[in-house]
């Protein structure tokens, strides 16, 4: 098997082996491993100096664009405020003249006060403290070496840390879970001190040494989280929770957002105070030595410890859990639980882990907490489905909007979107804007964090306002000397740089640094209009080879077209609709399919493409045959239409196995209206479709909400249908 190999981009380092708590469920001290008694107090400034030279060697061979390195113990602060403005001062001038560096520290905050918190200031060192709720709750573990509360001393450090001198600094706060703790007093003791999230960690165990269960219940622990799931869905979710987030992430097809849940490969490293490379640290609860690699900075690199076999096992994603796991529904959420928490004598970590009923408990209680089981008229009609996409992407506006609040510029463009939003005469206009398929690609990049500047949505407002012979005026930074305005066109500026741009009346005048003014009628700024396309069944084309944002496909877009390719790229789409309506015209796919509003020309020779945007959308080869379009049109409608059900309503309860099996029919009915008459491609790909509506129809009901159901019941009538027409072969499964 041929393993991806994953880049380390985090670094646990330890800087002081010794804690000043004496926690009972430490994995640290308490667990099987104790290397700690071995190992140096602190780290020296010759090991720091290696450590930090060696990573960043790393960082320049990997072109990593960051790192982070995460200060840890033992205690970390116990190294001193000036030894530990020495450790900082070093990574920062070592590592950050090649890449960027997140540094971070993981205290038990009893020490922390102004004199470390001032050092953090200086280096931008962002703080999480572990606190595991209340007095009640967090004094049944958390006590020092006299058996003394550690309460009051760490609220104390953490109403420092919420000072506005240090408030940029706050991370978040990390609780241990005990089940015989109160999980709503918890939570709610842990989200009045304001942190930007909370990560409920499970207690460290194994099989041979299996987490308490007061009550016997095999589920205790997910019944604890999902009690604090529902107070903070209650509570509007004011406070980061890293395991929910994760879980709804997950549902929804993204990725894991914890190592202890999710099929994410891991990335980290962990150098002790001597210099030894370990692995997670959470592995001390194993056996003795189930953390040591062998490998130190003396005389090994980051690249020799990311080939260790430890490291690359848990690199494995879905091959390196066991077949209980891999045929679990929950996995792409689970993910098998922490590595460490799989652990047996005599089966090492080829096991579920030792939390798999409350993992799989606490997935599926999540699925069926966010799953809305009503009917969605949107399954019935394509201008609903459409509707729906519109009012989804309104929903995305304020949403993005208020996570750049302050941000230059973008307050302007919220304003300005309310005020044509607002007035009935502009508000159609907003409608069309909204609809289009590329600013649904740039508000869900915002949202995402891959775009930060106000450009696409002011682009998108100014085009309204044209559209709609309004008035309006905004600035911003264009990062291209091209303003695009999309459905509109392509105005050309002297170069990138920031524009004052006003519509009066719907007249466009664009003033740039330079104080030049620029509108597509002056007769010296080039413009390039976008093209619209009149089809044979009477749908209007928009032809875009030139937005940005178009660029959201598998394959590359092409340059935008000259006279000449234009010309004939129009052609072959007139051409290829004209046979549409002879073939199969579109209205005989009704609910079906849905019809492309927006075509894209991509490099030549990549066929017919969906990408990462919204409705309407679709990209052709510049170089593609009519054929290939009606052969593939009815796929890919098929396929938007599936998609942006799924953006706008629920099919089923997500992680369950009816919805891969609903997409699994629907796909397989696409291909055979790929294939022309009685094929044996075709009658396979009915086969096909019939076993995935079997599978299906034996799954519980309730994992299909109403609006899956009456897809599924559409899909069947449509095999029925397409059955009819295949001479032999199941074709059609069993009544």
């Amino acid at each position: 098997m041929t393993l991806h190999r994953v880049k380390l981009q985090q670094l646990v380092l330890k800087i002081h082996s010794r804690c000043d708590l004496a926690c009972d469920h430490c994995y640290v001290y308490e667990h099987a491993d104790q290397s700690w008694k071995s190992r140096p107090t602190f780290i020296t400034e010759e090991t720091l100096g290696k450590v930090a030279r060696r990573f960043v060697d790393y960082a320049r061979e990997e072109k990593l664009p960051s790192v982070s390195v995460i200060l840890h113990g033992g205690e970390p602060l116990l190294v001193g405020p000036v030894r530990m403005r020495d450790i900082c001062a070093e990574l920062v001038r070592t590592i950050t003249p090649a890449t960027a560096l997140d540094l971070r520290i993981h205290t038990n905050g009893v020490r922390l006060n102004t004199r470390y918190l001032d050092v953090f200031k200086e280096f931008d060192v962002k703080v999480s403290i572990s606190l595991d709720g209340d007095r009640a709750a967090n004094d049944r573990h958390r006590r020092d070496r006299r058996g003394r509360s550690s309460h009051d001393r760490v609220l104390r450090a953490i109403d420092l840390l919420r000072t506005p001198e240090y408030r940029h600094l706050y991370s978040g706060l990390l609780c241990t879970v005990d089940v015989a703790n109160d999980p709503v007093a918890v939570h709610d003791a842990l989200a009045a001190l304001g942190p930007p999230r909370v990560d409920y960690l499970l207690p460290h165990s194994t099989w041979d040494s299996p987490p308490p269960r007061p009550d016997g219940s095999p589920t205790a622990y997910a019944d604890w989280l999902l009690r604090i799931f529902d107070r903070w869905d209650a509570q509007g979710r004011t406070v980061g929770v890293r395991t929910f987030e994760s879980v709804l992430s997950t549902l929804r097809g993204g990725p894991p957002l914890t190592e202890a849940m999710g099929l994410a490969p891991t990335d980290l490293a962990v150098v002790e105070t001597d210099g030894s490379f370990e692995q997670a640290d959470s592995l001390k609860t194993a056996y003795d030595g189930a953390p040591s690699t062998g490998y130190d900075v003396d005389q090994h690199t980051f690249a020799e410890f990311a080939g260790h076999p430890g490291v690359r096992a848990r690199q494995l994603g879905l091959a390196g859990v066991g077949a209980t796991c891999r045929r679990c529904p929950v996995i792409e959420s689970c993910g098998g639980g922490l590595y460490a928490h799989r652990y047996s004598t005599g089966h090492g970590f080829a096991n579920p882990s030792v939390f798999c009923a409350d993992l799989k408990a606490l997935v599926d209680g999540v699925a069926e907490r966010i799953t809305d089981h009503s009917l969605n008229p949107a399954v019935h009609d394509r201008h609903e489905l459409a509707y729906a996409q519109g009012e989804l992407v309104r929903t995305l506006v304020p949403v993005v909007a208020a996570r750049h609040t302050g941000e230059p510029g973008w307050d302007a463009v919220w304003r300005a979107f309310l005020a044509l939003d607002g007035a009935p005469a502009t508000a159609p206009y907003v409608d069309e804007i909204l609809a289009h398929p590329y600013l649904h690609t740039a508000l869900n990049n915002c949202l995402h964090g891959r775009l930060t500047e106000p450009g696409p949505l002011a682009r998108a407002i100014t085009a309204a306002a044209v559209r709609a012979g309004a008035d309006l005026t905004l600035s911003w930074d264009e990062p291209t000397a091209d303003l695009h305005l999309p459905t509109l066109g392509t105005l050309g500026l002297p170069g990138p740089g920031p524009v004052d741009v006003s519509v009066t009346a719907g007249e466009l005048r664009v003033r740039t640094r330079a104080g030049t003014v620029h509108s597509p009628g002056d007769g010296r700024s080039p413009w390039r209009p976008l093209h619209t396309v009149p089809v044979a069944d009477g749908t209007l084309l928009l032809l875009d080879d030139a937005d940005p944002l178009r660029d959201c496909y598998p394959v590359p877009v092409a340059e935008p077209l000259g006279s000449s390719d234009l010309a004939m790229f129009t052609k072959r789409l007139r051409g290829a609709y004209e046979l549409l309506e002879e073939r199969r015209p579109l209205e005989a796919e009704g609910v079906h399919g849905a019809a492309p509003t927006t075509v894209t020309p991509l490099a030549a020779g990549t066929g017919v493409r969906l990408g990462a945007h919204g409705l309407g959308a679709i990209g052709l080869a510049v170089d593609f045959e009519p054929e290939d379009l009606v052969r593939e049109l009815p796929r890919s409608a098929r396929l938007a239409r599936l998609r942006a059900l799924r953006e706008t309503a629920d099919l089923n309860v997500p992680g369950n196995r009816a919805g891969r099996l609903l997409d699994e029919a629907s796909g397989e009915l696409g291909n055979a209206a790929s294939w022309a008459g009685g094929t044996a491609e075709r009658a396979a790909a009915l086969d096909r479709a019939a076993r995935a509506l079997d599978l299906l129809a034996a799954r519980p009901a309730h994992e299909l909400t109403a609006t899956g159901a009456v897809l599924a019941d559409e899909l069947r009538a449509e095999l029925k249908q397409a059955a009819s027409t295949v001479p032999s072969g199941r074709a059609g499964g069993h009544e």
